[in-house]
């Protein structure tokens, strides 16, 4: 089993707190005292871990009175999200938002554990070669039509 590292507990206790509010409002300072690291910790924390293909809305205010409001992005359906994300996501799809992406549909129950590991494994930089992102964003955009098709 793997360790913990920082940011794991930091990202643990962020969504801690979003399972008892809906917009949680952090202040960066409070947090990096909490876990004993640098602000820029947290930063890192929020823009890896906590982003639109997470599922997650971020703003942000930096200065003395500066804060992060974090909270999930809501849908009234799971066709609403799968439309959502075919109008948003592009023509070109990282391997690292297409493994998000990919989360989200598991998180919501749109797919299974082992269909998502098929398809990250199908979509694997070494598998698709020199115009990857541009495949893989392809690959996703039939996965998520297939799925909105499900869903009627």
């Amino acid at each position: 089993m793997a360790m913990k590292n920082t940011s794991d507990y930091i990202e643990e206790h962020i969504k801690a707190i979003l399972e008892q509010v809906k917009v949680a409002e952090l202040r960066r300072s409070e947090l990096a005292s909490r876990f004993e690291v640098v602000p820029s910790q947290i930063n890192y924390v929020i823009k890896t871990r906590f982003t639109a293909s997470r599922g997650y809305i971020v703003e942000s205010k930096r200065g003395g009175g500066g804060y992060i409001r974090i909270g999930r992005i809501t849908f009234s359906d799971k066709h609403e999200m799968v439309h959502d994300l075919l109008t948003n996501m592009g023509d070109q799809l990282t391997e690292t938002v297409y493994a998000d992406i990919l989360q989200l549909l598991f998180d919501e129950g749109l797919m299974t554990e082992r269909e998502g590991n098929l398809l990250l494994a199908l979509g694997a930089d070494e598998v698709l070669g020199a115009d990857r992102d541009a495949i893989r964003a392809r690959m996703m955009q039939q996965v998520l039509r297939r799925l909105d098709r499900k869903e009627e």
